[in-house]
């Protein structure tokens, strides 16, 4: 997530088992979708989508991320009783819903989604189609002029590379600051929260402080750890 999804957009080729998500979590927990959150997602999904993944921090399933074109393929990787199955938790039985809406590689809510994650459980990881694909993905591309393969590669990543090198500078001054502020609080919050705190401060409490023009001091972090009460 977040830093994964970043660099797969970076690489020429990505390819997925169907267990993994994509998304940026920056803004919940004291960073932001620079980097390739921002120079690439736009360019390869719209803009539109790329502000839904880099502000809500919901993450894509890898079946979503391969049809909006993050990434180039998806394999299964979930095994119940010897036999490759589909990611249980999402959607992929079906494109539409009642509505015209496209619902292919959404995830399953609600009993429907934690049937899914005991099936998870109960079932076994295997990678095998994962390496499979990867092999597969070598011999195809073994299999062209190398001269020719090099520049159609650094044709097809200027793009991306032009939109780096737009914003890398101001990208790293900014990070530097950040340190100081926002990610020192949320960067803590996610290393010492647990799995009955949660590893999110209190968004709301923060707001209200630095509305008042309450200084980031240790006094105002350790105000915004979680503790489970809310």
């Amino acid at each position: 997530i977040g830093g994964g999804q970043e660099i797969g957009m970076a690489a020429d080729f990505s390819i997925a088992q169907d267990l993994a998500n994509f998304g940026q979590a920056g803004p919940k927990h004291g960073s932001a979708a620079i980097g390739g959150a921002t120079d690439f997602l736009p360019l390869m999904i719209g803009c539109e989508q790329a502000m839904v993944s880099g502000t809500l921090c919901e993450p894509f399933s890898a079946h979503k991320a391969a049809r909006l074109g993050i990434i180039a393929d998806v394999v299964p990787a979930l095994k119940v009783g010897g036999k490759f199955v589909a990611n249980p938790t999402v959607v992929t039985d079906r494109m539409l819903d009642e509505y015209g809406r496209i619902v292919h590689g959404e995830f399953r809510t609600g009993a429907a989604f934690k049937e899914g994650q005991a099936q998870i459980k109960e079932g076994e990881i295997d990678l095998g189609l994962l390496d499979q694909k990867v092999e597969e993905l070598c011999a195809k591309l073994l299999e062209t002029f190398p001269e020719c393969m090099t520049k159609s590669l650094e044709e097809l990543r200027k793009p991306k590379l032009q939109a780096w090198n737009l914003n890398k500078e101001n990208s790293r001054a900014w990070l530097a600051l950040n340190m100081m502020t926002e990610a020192r609080t949320g960067f803590r919050a996610f290393n010492e929260g647990t799995k009955e705190t949660g590893r999110e401060i209190d968004f709301v409490k923060l707001r209200q402080g630095l509305a008042k023009g309450t200084p980031w001091t240790e006094e105002l972090i350790e105000s915004l750890m979680p503790t489970g009460t809310k």
